[in-house]
């Protein structure tokens, strides 16, 4: 026969409260997985709210950028316009200028191509007219001089006939 007995064996209190320990120890492990559990489900939901809301103000910035790209084109193209206006009023008052200083240099040029045609003109008068008078004054100086010739030479006939 065998020594077993059919009778349940009495447990001692360390064996009691080992189980004890045990029950809370399982307890303890259950409550920690449904924590995490628990705290997965709050990740994973604050996760979606924060993607959700990171489109959401990604998509502010993107307007954002927008209104401010919209509201400086105006303003960039009006200066480029203004600067177009400025550059094309130089220019032309440039070539304004420039055909202006063109014409008076022209008129300049004719103005001493005449008085240097003036000047030709009064100085071969001049030197027709001094050679004209020279003439004319060699004509009376050789005419006096001629006189003077006969005068003295009709003196010395005289002076010698006396």
């Amino acid at each position: 026969m065998s020594k077993k007995s059919t009778q349940p064996e009495e447990k001692g209190f360390f064996e009691k409260v080992k189980e004890t320990i045990e029950e809370l120890w399982d307890d303890t492990k259950e409550k920690a997985g449904d924590l995490k559990d628990s705290a997965e489900h709050a990740y994973d939901n604050l996760k979606n709210k924060v993607t959700a809301e990171k489109a959401t103000a990604k998509k502010k910035v993107t307007a954002a950028k927008k209104t401010v790209a919209n509201k400086t084109a105006a303003p960039v193209a009006k200066a480029k316009t203004a600067a177009a206006g400025v550059k094309a009023k130089a220019e032309s008052k440039g070539k304004e200028i420039t055909a202006k200083a063109k014409d008076e240099a022209s008129k300049a040029k004719k103005a001493v191509a005449d008085v240097k045609a003036k000047a030709d003109s009064k100085a071969k008068t001049i030197t027709a007219k001094a050679k004209t008078n020279t003439a004319n004054a060699k004509k009376a100086a050789t005419a006096k001089a001629g006189q003077v010739k006969s005068a003295v030479t009709s003196k010395k006939k005289t002076a010698v006939a006396h």
